[in-house]
């Protein structure tokens, strides 16, 4: 079953770690992503830009606005996001647990996903 993992941070935290300190908990991370895609658990890992480089899309008007930022204010932001391939959710509160312990601070939300497209298998299905 595939989750998403996302994960949230405050941005004014993680943006102010010196080069080492992101460098280190990033080599932190990478040790248990490696292992999680030799297992075949890891679809996909992502690391967002800041929410200063976010656009957001207002479709709720017509013509839908386009506005320059997050679409919310809010304490802790999502930095990026993992899809997991795993047997179900404890295991997901696992492989989370484990990277927290890797990547101080903040919180992750485990979702369930309902659906993926596999550009690489030509098409999707329900996930």
């Amino acid at each position: 079953m595939y989750y998403a993992l996302l994960c949230y941070h405050s941005e004014d935290v993680v943006c102010s770690w010196t080069q080492e300190e992101d460098a280190a908990v990033m080599a932190r991370l990478d040790v248990i992503q490696r292992r999680l895609v030799r297992e075949g658990k890891l679809s996909s890992a992502v690391r967002l830009l800041p929410t200063t480089a976010a656009t957001t899309l207002r479709k709720d008007q017509d013509p839908p606005l386009v506005l320059d930022g997050p679409f919310a204010e809010t304490k802790e932001q999502l930095l990026g996001f993992y899809i997991l391939d795993v047997d179900g959710l404890n295991e997901a509160l696992d492989i989370a647990r484990e990277l927290g312990g890797a990547n101080p601070g903040g919180a992750y939300e485990i979702r369930p996903v309902g659906f993926s497209y596999d550009v690489g298998a030509g098409g999707g299905g329900p996930g």
